[in-house]
């Protein structure tokens, strides 16, 4: 079982870039449905991605349609007219299934038609009364952190990575030597 993130119309490259990020982060391939509001090799866009622009794995389709003939699994779609929250998801009732996450532009989500033959898949992030929605790239990091904590995957780990500071970093590091090295860069 794979957690897929799906951007429908994305218009805004920092948000795709961000996405992007958080799918290397998550182990999510992401799918990208035309027409995106930029280049993907748009300055914003791998400015966003940061370092890990080389590790993402994405896919870049046509439309709804050709996205759909090749990719068979669950599908969730998240809009601000979903009646039901993301929490209430079991991902493992997909059993063996993919999971797309689908998400919609920026400035006006998925298109109604699809949304409304996919009722019963439609969920909204629960929010106060004065904002339409959250943020693109945070709703995303949101369900692909609710998607992988419940699938449980090997992949992702709670804690510092060995290849950075490692797990055990805070416990052994010496406090003084740090600080005196931070003071030596900003010439203090």
């Amino acid at each position: 079982m794979k957690i897929n993130v799906v951007l429908y119309h994305p218009e805004i490259p920092q948000n795709t870039g961000n996405i992007m990020r958080s799918c290397v982060g998550f182990n999510c391939k992401l799918h990208l449905i035309k027409p995106l509001g930029f280049s993907l090799d748009e300055k914003h866009l791998r400015r966003s991605a940061v370092d890990y622009y080389d590790y993402i794995n994405y896919e870049v389709y046509e439309d709804f349609d050709d996205f759909k003939s090749k990719n068979d699994g669950q599908y969730y779609f998240l809009t601000r007219y979903g009646k039901k929250s993301p929490s209430s998801i079991n991902f493992k009732d997909a059993k063996d299934k993919n999971i797309y996450l689908i998400f919609g532009s920026e400035s006006s989500g998925i298109a109604y038609d699809i949304l409304k033959d996919n009722i019963d898949d439609c969920y909204r992030i629960p929010t106060t009364d004065k904002v339409r929605s959250l943020n693109l790239s945070n709703c995303a990091a949101i369900m692909m952190f609710l998607a992988s904590e419940q699938l449980n995957d090997d992949i992702v780990i709670d804690h510092e990575p060995d290849m950075y500071k490692g797990e055990d970093f805070i416990e052994t590091v010496d406090i003084n030597s740090l600080e005196d090295r931070f003071k030596e860069y900003k010439g203090v």
